[in-house]
């Protein structure tokens, strides 16, 4: 078949090997900034007392307890239910916030109980503020002892830590009131004694000073005045700076634009026409395609149960009737709702590798397509055996398999360890097969090498980036597994997993015939470069109120702004995109009759969507000060639904329609077509309607309430579901609708008729000339 070789021109000459030595440097820096405060992270997290006592010394509770009682929280997969220190679902309220603020109210009803013998509603103003002022140093205090682990509790907060166990009883008994748990989650009153330990915990470390500072060892977070925790002044002061830095950043790169003319992804003024051509697959290629139907299929799951969530924050208490709960209670389905979406992309996304090896080279080897079935396979027990472990593990019926086989409980790594170790095997087997496809010897076009090798170092680094998953158990500190777990969910997705994207896009317009070599090396270089500055130390932006110190916000907070600058270089190739989609070739005049319009299209709304969601949205929550206020509330998934859909979510539809368009004759493609395009539509403006009419404006109206209220009230049920609330959360269901029904579903029913078109023999296909002329003359329409 067509291998779309480009030859070098003596136009086109070697790229400077500096460039490839900076993206190295880059890397060498940030990695070294990246494992400072990850260590640091083991040094100064927050510590776990041997014991808690009264003011008496009598044992409230043990470290073992606090232990036990993280368990607890993710056995029951309470972390896709509400949050920890903002870290988590939205469903439920934040445990430590909620916790927190009912030990200060009361707290303070013990301490004017004691000083005034009354209510603190029935005291003057004035004695009030006095309660509060000495609620607040009371809690503040740091009365931990490190030579004897042993942390001592004053009598109000003893009375307090007492009160709470009750609350969390009766809290887990009643699915409208809770965001829809399973009614009568947790009773026994063991665990729920150790349950009860691990958030008044993570409510203490929230609000004692950490030692030798005037602030405590969350940075004061969440907000809460009555107790003194406000913002500190490192979150402004590092926020100012680090808007310099931005700004900074654009300038040198806009000025790197405007001296160099050859920094952007499509080729000007180049007599350049597409090569592959569509409905000439080998048999390897075409085993690939069934990928491509799990990834529609795992799409449509994700919609359907992302719907369900969004059903139970507008009405928690009933499912249009139907208890849904009893079967589907709301954190298996945020949990299927969260791994489904990174197994569709993920899937899609190791096909498309696959599937582009191929085209670097004239023969297909004999062990390609058994070993593309076989990793079919290993993909399909793995989400499969995964997803049904987390319903059985949230069920609580595999007992004290619970970890290995079913949900382990944090939130984006869910799946049972046993299923990571197997998909780690599986991405290491997959990066083997790439490498076996396009080693040197076997290039159909020679010239493609250095495209290749960064090709197979983005792949490379997706199974490995994934390994710190396997780094923390359940009992881990849980600043420690919040940590490693932003190295996934932060470093492995929007770090490698965007530069990998950023390889297979260049790789594809390559072998397109839309760009040169070096054009594509250099867009590679520049994005690495852009990417892993501000990418990799920027990971900590995550974790400023995590139990890490202020060293890591001032360090995060100066860098991870950069994560911004490539994004708004997206805009400087916006019209080359629309303009390549056109298909009239600068030179000769003649329209190119592109095949793969509505790749572009996808690709075209990466780029939107990266700059809206990850580039706008991502940025306003990104800074120290507003993040304070923010993290934990609906501003997180509206960036989150922007970004992860918007981007990795299109890139993966586009890697599908291209393989798709690849594989079906035209003939074929015309009666798959109009799918592809409702589907385009339906998925671009579905998600247009949830952002606007739903996620900005109700991360709007929490976030407002976090500063009048306090981060507690923002996260409860007093507002969430509140009539206001309800109303926006509704407004939120005609965007899914349209997401659902003109953009799942018809990319769903394109995907299974391409699989059920590569079924049927192909005719046999002379193969064609290496330059690719044979298959420019067939699109063309002459011979």
């Amino acid at each position: 078949m067509s291998t779309a070789a480009q030859p070098l021109t003596p136009e086109d000459p070697e790229l400077s090997p500096w460039w490839l030595r900076t993206v190295l440097i880059v890397m060498v820096l940030g990695f070294a900034g990246l494992l400072t405060i990850t260590s640091l992270a083991y040094r100064n997290a927050p510590p776990i007392p041997a014991q808690v006592v009264d003011a008496q010394g009598n044992r409230l509770f043990s470290g073992d307890d606090i232990s036990e009682g993280q368990t607890v929280f993710l056995k029951y997969g309470l972390m896709d239910n509400g949050s920890i220190w903002g870290h988590g679902a939205y469903l439920g309220p934040d445990y430590s916030a909620e916790a927190l603020h009912r030990i200060g109210e009361d707290t303070a009803a013990a301490i004017a109980q004691q000083q005034y013998r009354q209510p603190l509603s029935a005291l003057t103003p004035g004695q009030r503020a006095a309660v509060r002022a000495e609620t607040a140093v009371e809690m503040k205090t740091n009365r931990y002892d490190a030579a004897s682990g042993t942390l001592r509790l004053t009598a109000p907060e003893t009375a307090a830590y007492r009160q709470q166990i009750s609350y969390w009883t009766d809290y887990f008994l009643h699915p409208e009131r809770n965001g829809g748990l399973k009614a009568g989650l947790i009773t026994d009153p063991t665990e729920l004694q150790q349950f009860t330990a691990f958030v008044s915990w993570a409510a203490w470390a929230s609000v004692a000073n950490r030692p030798g500072e005037n602030y405590s060892y969350t940075n004061n977070f969440p907000y809460d005045p009555d107790v003194g925790n406000i913002a500190v002044p490192g979150a402004l002061l590092w926020s100012a700076l680090s808007l310099i830095v931005l700004l900074a950043g654009i300038a040198v790169v806009l000025l790197m634009f405007g001296k160099f003319d050859y920094l952007g992804w499509i080729s000007r003024g180049q007599h350049i026409h597409p090569h592959l051509l569509p409905g000439v697959a080998s048999p390897g290629q075409r085993a690939l395609v069934k990928f491509f139907v799990v990834v529609a299929l795992l799409f449509l799951m994700q919609t359907l149960v992302g719907g369900a969530v969004a059903h139970y924050r507008a009405d928690p208490g009933s499912f249009y009737g139907f208890q849904l709960e009893t079967i589907f209670p709301s954190n298996l389905m945020r949990t299927w709702h969260l791994q489904t979406a990174i197994f569709w992309i993920a899937t899609a996304y190791v096909a498309a590798a696959l599937f582009l090896g191929r085209t670097l080279r004239n023969d297909e080897p004999r062990w390609f397509a058994p070993w593309v079935h076989l990793l079919f396979g290993a993909f399909v027990v793995v989400i499969g055996g995964s997803l049904l472990g987390e319903w059985l593990g949230i069920s609580q019926m595999l007992g004290k398999w619970w970890f290995w086989l079913g949900n382990q409980g944090w939130e984006f790594l869910e799946l049972g360890r046993i299923w990571q170790f197997l998909l780690v095997i599986g991405l290491l087997v997959w990066f083997a097969m790439l490498w076996l496809l396009v080693r040197s010897r076997t290039l159909a076009n020679p010239e493609s090498k250095p495209l290749v090798k960064m090709f197979l170092f983005a792949a490379v680094a997706i199974p490995v980036f994934y390994i710190p998953a396997l780094f923390f158990g359940a009992k881990t500190n849980y600043t420690v597994v919040d940590t490693w777990r932003f190295w996934i969910i932060h470093l492995w997705v929007e770090g490698f997993f965007e530069f990998f994207a950023t390889t297979v896009v260049a790789l594809t317009f390559y072998q397109l015939g839309l760009t040169r070599r070096n054009v594509a090396l250099r867009v590679i270089y520049l994005d690495g470069i852009l990417y892993f500055l501000g990418g990799l130390i920027g990971t900590g932006h995550h974790w400023y109120f995590t139990g890490q110190t202020s060293v890591n916000m001032a360090m995060s907070a100066m860098v991870s702004v950069l994560e911004v600058v490539p994004l708004t270089l997206l805009t400087l190739d916006a019209w080359d995109f629309v303009h390549t989609t056109r298909g009239q070739c600068d030179i000769c005049g003649k329209s190119l009759a592109i095949p793969h319009k509505w790749t572009f299209y996808f690709l075209i709304a990466v780029g939107v969507w990266n700059f809206v969601g990850a580039g706008i949205f991502g940025f306003l929550i990104n800074l120290p000060i507003v993040s304070y206020y923010e993290v934990g509330t609906q501003l997180t998934p509206n960036h989150g639904h922007a970004a992860m859909m918007g981007v990795f979510g299109m890139l993966a539809l586009a890697l599908m329609v291209f393989t798709l368009r690849q594989t079906s004759s035209d003939e074929r493609w015309a009666g798959m077509e109009k799918y592809v395009r409702v589907g385009f539509w339906g998925t671009n403006i579905g998600l247009a309607m949830m952002v606007v009419f739903s996620l900005f404006p109700s991360g709007v109206l929490q976030v407002w309430d976090v500063v009048q209220n306090g981060y507690w009230h923002a996260r409860s049920l007093d507002f969430i579901g509140s009539p206001r609330s309800h109303l926006i959360e509704w407004m939120r269901l005609p965007g899914d609708l349209v997401f659902i029904i003109f953009g799942a579903i018809p990319l769903t029913i394109a995907a299974i008729k391409g699989w059920l078109g590569v079924r049927v023999p192909p005719p046999p296909v002379t193969d064609l000339d290496s330059t690719g002329g044979t298959a420019f003359d067939t699109l063309i329409g002459r011979s």
